[in-house]
């Protein structure tokens, strides 16, 4: 199931750990999609996690991807996956991550994965962005730093997706033109906030509950942002209970009005789904643009 190219690459990483005749046994494809496939496996009895994608229609994603974990394991907040090998096998590129058992969230999970974000949160940079671009899905995301979270939101995350959007005929003229309705009021609508360090695309596909019922990041888009893009996010699709919400405005109470932003948040994400899928995001998008540009 894995690429012989990488077994390779994988086994001589392996025979460094546990030494020579180290063999990846007992492999599980554990699902992957449009972008990477993925794969559980057994080494002299511990478990591996590995994902491989094709180098050249995705490169640096995965170095990027190793350097988002990193920054948000030195918060010491949530648990993060370990790092262990990444590289490339022509044509291939792949990331060996540590393996996270799965557990069923309860209660205290939930109340915990919120006021660990609040706490996540709090991690704080001079400048909205990054000092790397990364990735946002399979799009590239720039992370150009600003001054200002406005100025950001528009330049770094909205008008790349625009732009895209008409250049693959997924959008007309009048979208641009809701959209530049909307960037005149854009500095009234947000509160003033401090740059936040940001999971980055925190649907609830990208936090696990352990075994230990801990609450676990995995496939980061980091930055520092606004913290209700984090906030927002994780409406977009559901599936976060309402004790996750409670404990973080416990831990770090969001600004009166944040319920009324979610949708002007979203619409990086959802103009990300419009230029990935297409159909039904465009609608959304125009929904929320009719109501906070008119």
């Amino acid at each position: 199931m894995i690429p012989l190219v990488i077994v390779k690459q994988l086994e001589k990483y392996l025979a460094g750990v546990f030494g020579n005749n180290s063999r990846i046994e007992d492999c599980r494809h554990t699902g992957g999609g449009s972008i990477n496939e993925v794969c559980a496996f057994t080494c002299n009895q511990k478990k591996f996690f590995v994902k491989w994608n094709t180098a050249a229609q995705y490169p640096g994603m995965f170095e990027t991807e190793a350097k988002g974990l990193a920054l948000l394991a030195s918060s010491h907040t949530f648990r993060i996956p370990e790092v262990l090998s990444s590289g490339s096998a022509d044509p291939y590129a792949f990331l060996l991550l540590e393996f996270v058992s799965s557990g069923s969230a309860t209660k205290p999970f939930w109340e915990e994965s919120g006021r660990t974000l609040a706490v996540l949160h709090r991690h704080t940079n001079p400048r909205f962005g990054l000092n790397h671009d990364n990735f946002i899905g399979s799009l590239p995301q720039a992370n150009s730093q600003c001054d200002d979270w406005v100025d950001f939101y528009i330049q770094m995350r909205l008008e790349p997706q625009i732009r895209l959007a008409h250049n693959n005929a997924r959008a007309d003229a009048s979208l641009s033109r809701s959209f530049d309705r909307l960037f005149q009021r854009l500095v009234r609508l947000f509160p003033v906030e401090p740059p936040s360090l940001l999971h980055g695309d925190l649907w609830s596909g990208n936090l696990m509950c352990d075994n230990n019922q801990k609450p676990v990041l995995i496939d980061p888009a980091v930055y520092y942002g606004h913290r209700e893009m984090d906030l927002a996010m994780t409406a977009l699709f559901g599936g976060f209970h309402q004790d996750f919400y409670d404990a973080y405005n416990r831990a770090w109470p969001l600004e009166q009005g944040w319920e009324e932003r979610v949708g002007l948040c979203n619409l990086y994400p959802l103009m990300v789904h419009v230029n990935l899928f297409g159909g039904s995001y465009l609608s959304q998008v125009n929904q929320i643009l009719k109501r906070f540009a008119g």
